[in-house]
C-alpha cells in the first residue's frame, strides 16, 4: 500500500480557531453557560485520545490534529437535540466524546470540530430483573456501571481493560470487546436496543426486544459507527446474574500450534470458559520465567471458569482434559493470579513515558489461518526493524476463529523516523491480515488511523457506508474523517509535519 499520502500535510484550518463570540453566545443561550468550555487549557485536554501517535506528536511539540473550537457538556437528550440542531443550522462540525480511551484517534479533532462530551449523561434509567436487561445513558463510566449492577447481583459481562476509563456508549460506538468475550460475546451481542440523536436532530428509538425480523438491523448502523452517524444516548443491554463461583487454571503447552488446536476443540465442544488467554513464546516468557514446567513447554495458557458450581466443575474438567490431550501440563496459578490482579492496567504507559514508541494492534483471523498469520507478521515486522520488540497473545476465542493481539515497540529514536517506521509496521500487519482473509480490527475500532484499510476490507460495503453517511449527514458534520470516511475538505491520513 502506498503510504505517501500518510506523511503529507493535509490542508487543514489553523490549529487554534475557537468558536466565535457570537456563536458561543447563542450556544450559551440554548444550553446554559456552565455547559460550554472555551478556555484553551480545556480545549487542549480534548485534543487527543489515547492514540499512541498522538503522544508521539505531543513529544515533538505538536498536536495530532487541531484544538477543538469548543467543548460542550450536555446533560440530557434534549440538550443533544438542541446542540445538533444548532450545529446543523450553522454548519459546525462536531465530535461525540465519551472518556477518550480510544487508541485509534476516533475523537481527535482534525479540523477544529466542536467536542460534545457525554459524561454528564451517566445514569441507569431502567433495571429490569424479569427480562434481564438494563437501560443506561451512554456517558456512564464503565466501572461505575458494572459496580452498580454488581450491587444488584448482576453483571454486564463486559470487562475491557479500559473499563475504569471508558463509557458504556463508547463500548457500543467502537464495537468493543471485554475480557470475557468467549463466554458473553462482544458488545454487539449484548445490545438489545438503543436511542440516538441523528445528524438531522431527530431521535431514533430502536426498542429493545429479544429478536426481530423487520429488515436489516438498524441498531447495528449505530453500534460501531464511532459517532459518524449520530449520538448514541441510551443503550439497553442484556445482563446476567453475577456468578459467586469462579476458578482459574494455568497450562503449559509444548508449542503454539498445539495450543491453537486445543483451544479450537474446547470452543467447538460447546464449553464456555469465561476467559481463555494464549501467549506466544515472547509474552509467555515474561510471565513464567521462574516456573519449571515452562522450561520444556514454553507456551502459556490461562483459563477462567465461572457459573454454577456443578457446571463450572464440568467445564473446567473437560477443558483441561482436551488441553492435556494436546500435551499441556497444569502448572502454578501464579500467572493467573497476576493477571487477575493487573487485568485493568495498561502496560503501555511505562514504556511510552520512557520515550519508547509502543503500540498494540488487534486483528481477527480464522482457526485455519491463525498460525500462518502470526508467523508471517512476526517475520515481516522484523524485516522493517530487526530490533523491534514483537509479541502476541490471543484473548478473545470463538468457535470459528480468534483475535490476535500484538504489541510492537520501537526504542527511543528520532521522532520522524519512528513515526515513519510506525506507519510501515501498521501497514504490514494490516495488509498481511487482509491477505489471509481476516479483519483489520477486532475491538479497538477504526478511528482515524485504520481508515486507509477500510475499503480493502469492506469492498462494496464501503460504498454502502458512504451512501449512509451522505443520506444521514449530507453536510459531513458528525466526526468527519473517521471510519474511513473523508474530512470535509477531502484530506486523509496521519501527518508528520502538519
Amino acid at each position: 500500500m502506498d503510504l505517501s499520502n500518510a506523511v503529507k500535510a493535509p490542508k487543514m484550518r489553523a490549529k487554534d480557531i475557537p468558536i466565535s463570540a457570537e456563536l458561543s453566545k447563542q450556544l450559551k443561550a440554548i444550553i446554559g453557560c456552565n455547559k460550554l468550555l472555551l478556555g484553551k487549557a480545556d480545549r487542549y485536554a480534548y485534543s487527543r485520545d489515547r492514540l499512541p501517535h498522538g503522544l508521539y506528536r505531543i513529544r515533538a511539540g505538536a498536536l495530532p490534529g487541531t484544538l477543538p473550537s469548543a467543548v460542550i457538556l450536555p446533560e440530557s437528550t434534549e440538550d443533544l437535540i438542541s446542540i445538533t440542531q444548532f450545529c446543523l443550522a450553522n454548519q459546525i462540525a462536531l465530535i461525540p466524546f465519551g472518556a477518550g480511551s480510544g487508541v485509534l484517534g476516533g475523537t481527535i479533532p482534525l479540523n477544529g470540530e466542536l467536542i460534545v462530551d457525554l459524561k454528564k449523561m451517566n445514569r441507569i434509567i431502567d433495571f429490569n430483573e424479569i427480562n434481564g436487561t438494563v437501560t443506561v445513558q451512554a456517558g456512564m463510566n464503565g466501572m461505575q456501571f458494572e459496580e452498580a449492577l454488581n450491587k444488584r447481583g448482576f453483571t454486564a459481562g463486559h470487562y475491557p481493560q479500559s473499563i475504569a476509563m471508558s463509557t458504556v456508549g463508547g463500548w457500543a460506538a467502537c464495537r468493543g470487546a471485554g475480557q470475557a468475550s468467549s463466554r458473553f460475546g462482544k458488545i454487539e451481542d449484548m445490545v438489545l436496543g438503543l436511542k440516538a440523536v441523528l445528524p438531522n436532530g431527530k431521535l431514533l428509538d430502536v426498542r429493545p426486544v429479544a429478536r426481530r425480523s423487520v429488515g436489516p438491523s438498524i441498531k447495528d448502523i449505530l453500534v460501531g459507527s464511532e459517532g459518524v452517524f449520530g449520538f448514541i444516548t441510551e443503550i439497553t443491554l442484556r445482563i446476567w446474574k453475577k456468578s459467586l463461583h469462579s476458578e482459574g487454571c494455568v497450562l503449559a503447552f509444548p508449542s503454539l500450534q498445539v495450543g491453537f488446536n486445543a483451544l479450537r476443540e474446547i470452543m467447538q465442544s460447546e464449553l464456555r470458559p469465561e476467559v481463555i488467554r494464549l501467549y506466544d513464546a515472547e509474552e509467555s516468557h515474561q510471565r513464567t520465567e521462574n516456573i519449571a514446567e515452562f522450561k520444556e513447554k514454553p507456551i502459556l495458557c490461562i483459563m477462567k471458569f465461572s457459573g454454577l458450581p456443578e457446571l463450572l466443575a464440568v467445564e473446567k474438567k473437560l477443558s483441561i482434559e482436551i488441553a492435556q490431550k494436546y500435551g499441556a501440563s497444569l502448572t502454578s496459578l501464579a500467572p493467573y493470579e497476576h493477571w487477575q490482579k493487573t487485568r485493568y492496567q495498561s502496560y503501555s504507559t511505562q514504556w511510552q513515558t520512557d520515550d519508547y514508541y509502543m503500540d498494540t494492534v488487534e486483528v481477527t483471523t480464522s482457526w485455519s489461518e491463525v498460525e500462518a498469520v502470526y508467523k508471517t507478521i512476526a517475520k515481516e515486522v522484523k524485516v522493517i526493524y530487526p530490533e523491534l520488540h514483537f509479541g502476541a497473545h490471543w484473548s478473545h476465542i470463538y468457535p470459528e476463529g480468534l483475535c490476535q493481539y500484538m504489541t510492537i515497540r520501537l526504542p527511543p529514536m528520532d521522532n520522524l523516523q519512528a513515526h515513519q517506521l510506525h506507519l510501515k509496521l501498521w501497514d504490514k500487519i494490516e495488509s498481511i491480515c487482509l491477505q489471509f482473509g481476516g479483519s483489520i480490527a477486532h475491538h479497538h475500532g477504526v478511528g482515524f488511523l485504520r481508515g486507509r484499510w477500510m475499503k480493502e476490507e469492506l469492498n462494496e460495503g464501503m460504498h454502502l457506508l458512504e451512501s449512509l453517511k451522505l443520506a444521514l449527514d449530507p453536510g459531513n458534520l458528525f466526526n468527519p474523517g473517521k471510519l474511513g470516511l473523508p474530512l470535509a475538505n477531502g484530506a486523509q491520513g496521519l501527518t508528520t509535519n502538519n
